[in-house]
This record gives C-alpha cells, structure tokens and sequence, in this order.
C-alpha cells in the first residue's frame, strides 16, 4: 500500500495536538492528591486525557489509508511538540543536547517518509 500525503499530514497535526496531553496532565500533578476529589474535579488532568483520546481518534482515518511502518515513527514528532510547548507552557529550559535530540527525530521521521517514497 502507498501512503497518501494526506494521511501523513493528518498524522503530523495529531501529534501537534497530542502534544498538549503530557503538558496537561504535568499540569495536573500541581494539584492532585490521594482523593476523589482531586481526580474528579482536576481539569488539567481531563483536559490531558481528552487531548490524548481526539490524537488518537484522529489517526484512525490516516492509518487506513496508508502502511503502518510509514505513519507510526511520525508519532514519534510528537517528542518535539511536547519540548516546545513545555518550554512555552511550563517554563522549562532546553539544553543543546535536547535539541540535538529533536533534530534526530525530525531528520528520521523525514527519511522514514522519503522512503516510503522511494521504496
């Protein structure tokens, strides 16, 4: 089966939003106790939850209309989104290291692409 560029782009876009579910539920552990309470009425927690469930809904579509081993590593984009919007959200710092890291998931979930391409 080839790929449709469609469905990668809707893969692409569902790791852009999953990418706020860790972020969310981070979050969440500010205020979260060993009670109901504080799991029932704690938004960041199913704010987190729900961004995780819409993702995964959303790759239902892309992932019949093209191969498995091309669309699955892109979830792996996922990683980068959470390291920016944690930077943007959460006031955290990113080392060079961690971008160099970032940078090896996009040049390979750009090469697993090209060779759903190629091959």
């Amino acid at each position: 089966m080839t790929t449709q560029l469609w469905a990668i782009g809707v893969v692409l876009l569902a790791a852009m939003i999953g990418g706020f579910g860790p972020i969310f539920l981070k979050k969440a552990t500010a205020t979260l106790h060993r009670n109901l309470r504080s799991i029932i009425f704690n938004f960041n927690l199913w704010a987190g939850i729900a961004i995780y469930a819409v993702s995964t809904v959303m790759f239902f579509p892309a992932l019949k209309a093209g191969d498995l081993s091309v669309l699955y590593p892109m979830v792996a984009t996922g990683y980068a989104w959470v390291s920016i919007y944690s930077m943007k959200m959460l006031n955290e710092k990113m080392s060079m290291l961690k971008w160099i890291g970032i940078a090896a998931i996009i040049v390979g979930v750009t090469l697993i692409g090209f060779g759903s391409q190629l091959g």
